[in-house]
C-alpha cells in the first residue's frame, strides 16, 4: 500500500477541525446505532452548516445534549432516534431548543 500513497493526508485539514466553527464531541450512548454513529465514537460538528431536515445534529434541549437525527414535518420538530429501542422526541411549545452544529463525520477508535 505505500507504494501507491501519493501524499500525506492530514486529518485537521481534511475534516475542517482547526476551523473557529468546527469542534469536537465523544458521542455517549446508542440512539444512533443504526446511523453509524455509536457510543465512543468522536464526532466533528460544523456550526456553520444551517440544519436541515435530515442532518444528524448536536443540540441542547431543555439543558439535555442530544445527538439525534433533524425532523421537520410542517411546522413540528421532531429529534429521532435511529435506535428503534429510543422513541423520537418531539420539540413542544415550551421546550427549549438550541441547535449547536451539524455533524459532518464522526471517528471511531478500535481500541472500544
Amino acid at each position: 500500500a505505500a507504494d501507491h500513497i501519493e501524499k500525506h493526508i492530514s486529518l485537521d485539514q481534511a475534516l475542517n477541525i482547526r476551523a473557529a466553527h468546527v469542534y469536537l464531541v465523544t458521542i455517549e450512548g446508542d440512539s444512533m446505532q443504526d446511523a453509524g454513529i455509536f457510543s465512543g465514537d468522536l464526532a466533528v460538528v460544523d456550526r456553520a452548516i444551517e440544519a436541515g431536515h435530515g442532518h444528524v445534529v448536536v443540540a441542547l434541549l431543555n439543558n439535555d445534549p442530544l445527538c439525534k437525527r433533524l425532523c421537520l414535518r410542517g411546522k413540528k420538530v421532531i429529534l429521532g432516534s435511529e435506535n428503534p429501542r429510543y422513541p423520537d422526541r418531539y420539540v413542544m411549545e415550551g421546550d427549549d431548543l438550541s441547535i449547536w452544529g451539524v455533524i459532518t463525520y464522526t471517528v471511531r477508535s478500535h481500541e472500544h
